[in-house]
């Protein structure tokens, strides 16, 4: 694909007092800064965000968007699909400057989640789930505590060892300036932090977040480019009962994997940094395994040998992911593919893992009903 990143922007994420179209205006602003003045007026803007509605109170938001930045009168979309609109976000500007529709694209994604009650962040976030699910109690840790439970138990994995994927990821956090969670803990600080639905505790769960991230999208120009190389994304049926179980995991990640690596032209053990999505601990194992970086059941003893560390074969999560930079799970998706692009130019600052030039963000929709897999490379232009 013939599509470069120009630049980024990302806030940092927490609780913040901002509002969201000032937190979604922060971003775009630092991305518009950060590019080449030839690029700094983009032709249309794309906003994602899951649940504005239900946690912010606004819709309409690509008008509000576009005015705080200056530039009412751009045409624009507004993308939702739950935790991965950022990345659904991303590849559809990614594919509106590839077909020529547009020459620079800014997308943005955010989410404003700590201005409501949990209960109600809870009931806004189980709108993504099957209704028939819904209607008998389901909430999305909940429904995450089954799948977890099966892993579990398909693999004899005890949840104690699970927190071996906070522990490292909130390490990694501690050199991220824009993480909510920037301080490291143990794994006895993890198993036995409060109970939030069995097996799964507190600190195996991503964090109720406010953020936001942009990108501006254009041609390739410069002599090295971090460009898109291949996107992928598939959904599932939303009731989880009625999805086949073998292999576990998630079959959508897997399809969006397949088409992602064709079109790049690249395999799994040509990836050199990584971020998945570890809404929940158990969930970045499965993501290691429906990637294929491992094999079944392998992503625990994967994660112990310490193959996914900073200075592993394949740095996953460098940035501490969903579970040390918190996740406003509107931007989650987008904010993975922000970090990636900083690690291909070597401007991640404290969390820099390495010289990489493949990079892939993994972003999971719902429980896995609609994922997303893209990879960037940093390459030479002609």
């Amino acid at each position: 694909m013939s599509v470069a990143i120009a630049s980024t922007g990302l806030t940092k994420f927490g609780r913040r007092n901002e509002g969201l179209i000032e937190l979604l205006v922060e971003a775009g602003r630092e991305a518009l800064e950060g590019a080449p003045a030839s690029a700094r007026r983009p032709d249309c803007v794309v906003v994602g965000s899951m649940a504005a509605g239900a946690l912010a109170g606004l819709e309409s938001l690509v008008p509000r968007v576009a005015n705080g930045l200056g530039l009412a009168g751009l045409p624009g979309w507004r993308v939702e699909s739950a935790s991965a609109t950022g990345a659904g976000a991303f590849q559809l500007g990614a594919h509106l400057v590839a077909s020529s529709a547009f020459e620079r694209v800014l997308v943005l994604a955010g989410e404003k989640m700590t201005a409501q009650a949990t209960g109600s962040t809870t009931t806004a976030l189980a709108r993504s789930l099957s209704a028939n699910e819904v209607r008998h109690g389901a909430t999305m840790p909940s429904m995450a505590s089954l799948l977890s439970q099966l892993y579990l138990a398909r693999y004899h994995l005890s949840i104690e060892d699970v927190a071996e994927v906070t522990v490292r990821n909130r390490a990694c956090a501690q050199g991220n300036p824009k993480a909510q969670f920037p301080s490291a803990v143990t794994a006895a600080q993890v198993n036995e932090s409060r109970m939030v639905s069995s097996p799964l505790r507190l600190l195996h769960v991503s964090a109720i977040s406010d953020g936001a991230g942009a990108v501006l999208l254009t041609r390739p120009s410069s002599r090295e480019s971090v460009v898109v190389r291949g996107m992928g994304q598939a959904t599932d049926v939303l009731e989880v009962a009625s999805r086949p179980m073998e292999p576990l995991g998630f079959r959508a990640t897997r399809q969006a994997a397949r088409a992602a690596y064709d079109q790049a032209g690249v395999g799994r053990k040509e990836v050199q940094t990584s971020e998945v999505h570890d809404a929940f601990a158990p969930f970045q194992l499965i993501d290691l395994e429906d990637l294929g970086f491992c094999g079944p059941g392998e992503g625990l003893a994967w994660t112990r040998a310490g193959r996914g560390d900073p200075n592993g074969v394949l740095p996953v999560n460098p940035s501490g992911g969903l579970l040390g930079r918190g996740h406003p799970v509107g931007v989650s998706g987008l904010a993975q593919i922000i970090e990636v692009d900083r690690q291909l130019r070597g401007e991640a600052g404290r969390m820099q893992a390495g010289s990489p030039r493949v990079g892939l963000a993994q972003s999971v929709g719902g429980l896995g009903s609609h994922n997303f897999v893209t990879i960037l490379g940093r390459e030479q232009s002609a």
